[in-house]
């Protein structure tokens, strides 16, 4: 891992907001990124000031259209807002804003609430020409990434099913009507772009709700053929892992937990020949098939163990800033991602429980 000091060449951004999220799990990443962090904004000017000494931003703006009008010599502005008092993503907005002054764009996730919004950003890359790249961070993670690998890698055969638990209230129908009731189901495009990414384009959905507490199932079926489960699992203790997802391919299986630890349980060779109430053990194969196991530790001091790191933050912003600085387009986070996300939000937002729900 190279840290910032050590790229060659760096990418000169901008940067939107100065919240305790980007403070805690965003500018950290720009240790490790090529990123070159001239100037900020943030509408809590004593906030933002304290944010810019703190990662040395070389000037701070009171509000973004003074930055966009002083400043001449950025490559990229990197947005991260809250919502407005609707709950609602303000990125649609600040970005046809930044995009609008030539200016390459991320943003965090969730960009906005629905598959609509998605052409202002789509109008305003074509309009100057500019790329734009969203934050669907969870396909960054390195447990997550490990398990992508061992998918490419063919290492559990053909994947068929999952299941996953996510901590998240479905909302009723009434609310699910409207903007303001889905927005705060909006952490949910983090799951579907990682099951898209792991899995490929969705061809439908189903969906279960406990009508008094809002915890559901959510059914999904791909088009290459997988099916699986998310348990929207409110509720559960906060003591408990806050997500699992197992995926189970032919004759292996893996399991990620918490987003971090990730178990691989092989295929084990040749099977057992004792019958049942016979075997002689009960430990299955040998050490070349035996279950793999990572998880970091902590005690190594490590880049690769800090949060920024296992959240997929850090890769999701130097992924980003390596394809600029390549004259590239960015590779994940695209806005043809971002459709196929916002979609199936929409089917969610829209849709009736117990019904097949074609995307």
């Amino acid at each position: 891992m190279l840290y910032n000091y050590e790229y060659p060449h760096k990418l000169r951004i901008a940067y939107i907001g100065a919240g305790e999220h980007s403070i805690r799990n965003i500018l950290p990443t720009f240790q490790y990124a090529p990123i070159e962090l001239v100037a900020m904004t943030d509408h809590n000017t004593e906030r933002g000031l304290a944010a810019a000494r703190m990662f040395g931003a070389k000037r701070f703006y009171p509000n973004h259209k003074a930055l966009l009008a002083k400043e001449e010599n950025l490559d990229a502005v990197m947005i991260v807002v809250g919502p407005d008092e609707q709950g609602i993503p303000r990125y649609p907005e600040l970005a046809a804003e930044t995009l609008g002054a030539g200016l390459h764009t991320w943003v965090d996730a969730p960009p906005c609430v629905s598959a609509a919004n998605v052409s202002i950003f789509t109008n305003a890359c074509m309009k100057r020409r500019k790329y734009m790249a969203i934050g669907f961070r969870k396909q960054f993670a390195p447990a997550y990434k490990k398990a992508a690998e061992l998918i490419g890698a063919n290492a559990l055969g053909r994947v068929t099913s999952y299941a996953m638990r996510f901590p998240l209230r479905l909302p009723g129908p009434p609310e699910r009507r409207t903007d303001k009731g889905m927005a705060p189901f909006l952490p949910f495009t983090s799951v579907i772009a990682l099951l898209h990414s792991l899995f490929g384009e969705f061809e439908g959905l189903s969906m279960l709700r406990h009508q008094t507490t809002g915890a559901g199932v959510i059914q999904f079926a791909h088009k290459e053929g997988v099916i699986g489960s998310v348990h929207l699992a409110t509720g559960q203790s906060p003591a408990s892992p806050q997500e699992r997802l197992e995926i189970v391919g032919s004759g292996a299986n893996l399991v990620v937990e918490s987003g971090v630890r990730l178990v691989c349980y092989r295929p084990v060779g040749g099977g057992n020949a004792e019958p049942a109430g016979r075997q002689e053990g009960y430990v299955a194969g040998d050490a070349d098939h035996a279950p793999l196991f990572w998880e970091p530790l902590p005690e190594a001091l490590e880049p690769a163990t800090h949060q920024v790191v296992l959240s997929g933050y850090l890769d999701s912003v130097r992924s980003f800033a390596e394809s600029l600085l390549a004259g590239e387009a960015p590779k994940h986070g695209t806005l043809i991602e971002a459709l196929h996300v916002m979609t199936v939000f929409d089917r969610i937002h829209q849709g009736k429980e117990q019904e097949w729900i074609t995307i």
